[in-house]
């Protein structure tokens, strides 16, 4: 840390901040080297842009906002890569069964308890991301870039979905897919 201010010096970012950084871009990318390839860019951009560092957020905050913008120019490049979602991925199986002829439920739902209390447990988080694995690899990004408060035109823009009404579709299966399995996976086997 250097004496003036107690800000920590670049050479002792990845022992501090490496693994909470790494865990961040692992839940968004969810692979390990691609993960690892954005900690390593988003280093070596704040050390080259240290002199930049106006010092009115913390350190790691900096660093969060950096690598989200590591993690936004991979979502660019590689959504040539990523299959658009169909039908199939999306859920359209998964949607009509769950309402009847005329459009009522037909799930009977579970109740969670406290919400709170789940996102305070470490258990429930290694079920909710074991749950986002199991998404289509579109349907799971969009899932978390939305919940890192990116709006609806950012996500059509990132993920080349065609308009708004596309991307809440999708939401919405992603969200009920999620809901299922943690469902199963979690309350109720007791996990709550």
């Amino acid at each position: 840390m250097s004496a003036e201010n107690n800000m920590p010096e670049p050479s002792q970012w990845l022992d501090l901040y490496g693994d909470r950084l790494f865990r961040y871009a692992l839940a968004r990318v969810r692979l390990d080297d691609v993960a690892e390839d954005l900690l390593q860019e988003t280093l070596l951009a704040a050390i080259q842009g240290f002199s930049k560092f106006n010092q009115q957020a913390s350190v790691y905050s900096w660093l969060v906002s950096i690598l989200k913008n590591k993690i936004i120019d991979y979502f660019r490049k590689s959504k040539r890569e990523l299959p658009l979602l169909d039908d199939a991925a999306m859920g359209e199986d998964l949607l009509e069964e769950q309402f009847d002829d005329v459009g009522h439920w037909q799930m009977n739902l579970v109740d969670w308890g406290s919400p709170d209390k789940c996102l305070q447990n470490q258990e429930f988080w290694t079920v909710f991301y074991r749950c986002r694995d199991r998404l289509p690899e579109a349907m799971a990004r969009l899932f978390m870039l939305r919940l890192d408060g990116f709006s609806t035109e950012e996500c059509c823009q990132l993920l080349d979905m065609a308009n708004a009404n596309q991307l809440l579709v999708a939401l919405s299966r992603a969200r009920m897919k999620l809901r299922q399995c943690l469902e199963v996976s979690w309350f109720a086997s007791g996990g709550a």
